[in-house]
C-alpha cells in the first residue's frame, strides 16, 4: 500500500502483461479519514496503469464492513479480476446486504449454490456491462475443497484450464510436493449440488471423468472444480495467492478496448 504510487510509475518501463495488487485490508487499523483519502489515491493510481493491462485484486480477511463496502463501491470497477475465499465472499455480501447476507457464517463446506449467487451478484452489481463503465469481468473463488471461476461472457478464455490449474497448485503447495501425490490427498468436494438458490438452479452430479463443471447464468459463465485436498498440509501460508496467480497464468484475457 505504501509503495503503490512508486510501483505504478515503474510499470511504463517494465511493461507487464498483468498487474496483481493486494493489501487493502492493511488499512483496517487506520482512521476513517485516512481510509477514505487512501482509497481515492488507490483508485487514481490504478487508473494510471496503462490501458490494456489486466489488473487482479486479491482480497484478504477483514472485519470492518464500512471499509469493505467502500472497497467494493470504489475499487471493484477499476480492476479486471478479483480473488477471494469463503470468508471474504460472505463478508462482502454482508457489507452490502447482498444474497444470503443473513447467514452469520458458513456451516462446514460453503454451499455451492449460495457461493454462485453471491459471485453472480458481484458481477451484476459491479461488473462490466453495457450500462456500466466497469472493468471487472472475472472472480476466482477458492475454498478448501472446491474452487469456482466466474467470468463475464466474451471477456476471458481458457477458464477450464485456469480453474483446474488453481486447484492443482493447492494440492501441490499444501503438501510441498512436485506433483499431486494421490496417497497424500483426498476428494472432499460435494458430490452433488444446486447451481443457485436465488433462482431455479440446476442439480449437478459430480463426474470424476469430467471434474470441471460448467454452467451459465445471464451472461456469466461458472467453472467449478473440486480440489484434491492435502491430508497433512506442510505449507498453507500464501495458498490463496498461489491459487489465484496460477489461475491467472492459464487465463486468456480479451483486450479491454
Amino acid at each position: 500500500m505504501n509503495m503503490l504510487e512508486v510501483f505504478v510509475s515503474s510499470l511504463e518501463e517494465f511493461q507487464p502483461d498483468l498487474v496483481v495488487l493486494s493489501g487493502l485490508h492493511m488499512m483496517e487499523g487506520q482512521s476513517k479519514e485516512f481510509q477514505r483519502k487512501r482509497l481515492l489515491e488507490v483508485v487514481t493510481s490504478i487508473s494510471d496503469i496503462p490501458v490494456g493491462i489486466p489488473i487482479h485484486l486479491e482480497l484478504a480477511s477483514m472485519t470492518n464492513r464500512e471499509l469493505m463496502s467502500s472497497i467494493m463501491h470504489q475499487v471493484f470497477h477499476a480492476v479486471t479480476s478479483l480473488g477471494l475465499n469463503e470468508q471474504e465472499l460472505l463478508f462482502l455480501s454482508q457489507s452490502a446486504a447482498g444474497p444470503h447476507s443473513s447467514l452469520s457464517s458458513w456451516s462446514g463446506v460453503p454451499d455451492v449454490g449460495m457461493v454462485s449467487d453471491i459471485l453472480f451478484w458481484i458481477l451484476k452489481e459491479h461488473g462490466k456491462s453495457k450500462s456500466r463503465a466497469s472493468d471487472l469481468t472475472r472472480i476466482h473463488f477458492h475454498t478448501l475443497v472446491y474452487h469456482i471461476l466466474a467470468t463475464v461472457d466474451g471477456q476471458w478464455a481458457n477458464q477450464l484450464a485456469a480453474v483446474a490449474a488453481g486447484a492443482r497448485v493447492a494440492g501441490i503447495q499444501a503438501c510441498a510436493t512436485e506433483t499431486i501425490d494421490t496417497s497424500r490427498v483426498s476428494l472432499r468436494a460435494p458430490h452433488e449440488f444446486l447451481t443457485s438458490h436465488s433462482e431455479v438452479g440446476s442439480r449437478v452430479i459430480f463426474n470424476p471423468d469430467e471434474p470441471v463443471i460448467e454452467w451459465h447464468r445471464e451472461g456469466v459463465s461458472f467453472h467449478f472444480t473440486p480440489v484434491l485436498v492435502c491430508k497433512d498440509p506442510i505449507r498453507t501460508v500464501g495458498l490463496g495467492d498461489a491459487i489465484s496467480t496460477e489461475g491467472l497464468l492459464y487465463s486468456e484475457v480479451h483486450p479491454r478496448y
